[in-house]
């Protein structure tokens, strides 16, 4: 049988967030912001393979069901507020992940590193994004509610990021609305990062958690193609990135 390796959305943006990994029989999911049959049927009512799941930070459009994860899943990885946040700190099968310290899980080598997020108080958010990488699916990076990376990548062969907003819409948005938008990645510090980083073995970029009133799907795939040369997607439920 012919080893698969694939990207699969099963929810993206502001109302929840799920993605799967597939590299041959494994499957790695990362985040349970959704209602867990969702996840189940996305797996095709199956664990079997999955190897755990990764979660970002604590608000629930990204974590909603993680104790039925924690019921049925071999894993969780997490950073701290969201293990205690769901007093997981202590329990077996939860990986504490940290900015830089590389973890295994199946065949998946991952290394979390920080994000930058707020709380709607915009006290700061612990929020980590993480490579992924797998003999068959080469690394994949994983970045969602943060409003700008500190970090150059380089040797990426797939590429899901945040791409929320742009600045020109919010301009007309009252300052209250304004914040709540400058807390994730918009289009212009996206193009502004990413023209930073050494592309050439990228294969696929995936924009995700785009703002559902204030995002523009067609302009920024378009916008993101121009400035990479690379194919880019736009993150829907039931989209498959091979």
């Amino acid at each position: 049988m012919m080893m698969t390796s694939l990207i699969k959305v099963l929810a993206s943006g502001s109302s929840g967030n799920c993605y799967i990994i597939q590299a041959g029989e494994e499957k790695l999911v990362i985040e349970c912001g959704i209602e867990y049959k969702r996840i189940l049927k996305g797996l095709n009512y199956s664990i079997k393979g999955v190897v755990g799941c990764l979660i970002s930070h604590k608000h629930a459009d990204h974590c909603k069901s993680l104790k039925k994860i924690y019921e049925n899943f071999p894993k969780v990885c997490a950073p701290m507020e969201v293990l205690e946040k769901f007093e997981y700190d202590k329990y077996h099968k939860s990986i504490l992940a940290r900015s830089k310290d590389t973890f295994k899980i199946g065949g998946f080598t991952i290394m979390p590193f920080n994000c930058q997020h707020t709380n709607s108080d915009e006290s700061e958010c612990e929020n980590l994004g993480y490579i992924i990488q797998h003999k068959l699916t080469g690394k994949i990076l994983f970045a969602t509610d943060t409003y700008y990376l500190k970090y150059k990548f380089k040797d990426i062969s797939h590429i899901l990021v945040e791409c929320n907003y742009s600045e020109s819409t919010i301009d007309m948005l009252d300052p209250r609305d304004q914040r709540t938008f400058k807390s994730h990645m918009s289009l212009e510090t996206l193009k502004t990062t990413l023209s930073t980083w050494d592309l050439i073995k990228t294969k696929t970029i995936t924009l995700i958690h785009l703002s559902h009133n204030n995002g523009e799907p067609k302009r920024f795939k378009k916008e993101i193609e121009a400035l990479t040369g690379i194919p880019t997607y736009i993150a829907a439920e039931g989209l498959e990135v091979g």
